[in-house]
């Protein structure tokens, strides 16, 4: 097919170049130990999952229906779920399904963290660290803004932890 038959809209990716930047990416991998994960949010075009679960880790999901399209399009590989806020209707799924889960809030931590530890899932917590890499016009997009909801601050896990007076 060349360009003039495509109807568009439409996303055309060349495999043989994706092909190329995963190896790369499997090198890295290879090299230093570390583990690459997929972020959905960024790429879910899950017709080459296949191809991708050959040499990533696995994926990150932003909630259930992408951290489901990982477990069904990448099955065996690994499945790592953050969320703002999780549903407590949607906890069964994700507990079978996800291999980690980071929480967003010592809140979101007290009432699943126990449940998600027992179905073996890592456990993690977001930290906000409140020193914001972003100029002032992008506050909107910056995870670090003040009044972000995003993460728990230093003085909120402090709290969390029983260490404030």
């Amino acid at each position: 097919m060349n360009a003039e038959q495509l109807h568009t809209p439409c996303y055309v990716i060349d495999r043989d170049r994706l092909e190329e930047n995963l190896k790369v990416l499997r090198g890295v991998m290879d090299r230093t130990g570390c583990r690459i994960l997929l972020a959905q949010k960024a790429f879910s075009c899950y017709a080459v999952y296949p191809l991708i679960s050959q040499y990533l880790c696995g994926a990150t999901a932003s909630g259930l229906f992408e951290a489901r399209l990982c477990h069904e399009e990448m099955p065996g590989r690994e499945n790592h779920i953050f969320s703002p806020a999780f549903r407590e209707e949607d906890m069964p799924e994700i507990l079978s399904i996800c291999d980690h889960i980071v929480f967003n809030s010592i809140r979101q931590l007290e009432l699943f963290g126990a449940r998600a530890k027992e179905a073996g899932l890592q456990v993690g917590l977001r930290i906000n660290p409140q020193i914001s890499t972003q100029p002032p016009e992008h506050a909107i997009y910056d995870p670090c803004a003040k009044g972000s909801r995003l993460g728990v601050t230093l003085d909120e896990f402090r709290d969390g932890m029983g260490q404030n007076p």
